[in-house]
């Protein structure tokens, strides 16, 4: 007896409704014209990597913050308008950045 004939039995008035397919399609980042900012902090002792400055949504901010953590493997947080990740990755984001179409401008050692 496989599930469909389970569900059948728990449930004999319902009524299986076709799956609809739903179309995923990509979403489309704003690409500002003023650059992004990219700095390195020290908090508490531990070295930080500062993203400033979009000017788009702040769901567009917070799904470039995810693929910035999951393509480094890394920690981080979305606050105050700004993208938070852990560590000194300050090359290696801009180029994330820069293959995505952003200007990027470096600030701090």
């Amino acid at each position: 007896m496989d599930l469909q004939d389970q569900l059948k039995n728990l449930f004999p008035d319902h009524e299986m409704s076709p799956e609809e397919t739903v179309e995923n399609e990509p979403h489309e980042l704003y690409v500002q014209k003023e650059p992004m900012i990219c700095k390195f902090e020290k908090r508490k002792g531990k070295a930080t990597t500062i993203i400033e400055g979009y000017e788009g949504t702040d769901e567009d901010f917070k799904i470039l913050a995810k693929e910035i953590k999951t393509k480094l493997s890394v920690g981080g947080t979305f606050k105050d308008d700004s993208i938070i990740i852990q560590g000194d990755y300050r090359d290696k984001i801009m180029a994330i950045l820069k293959e995505k179409g952003f200007k990027v401008k470096r600030v701090g050692g």
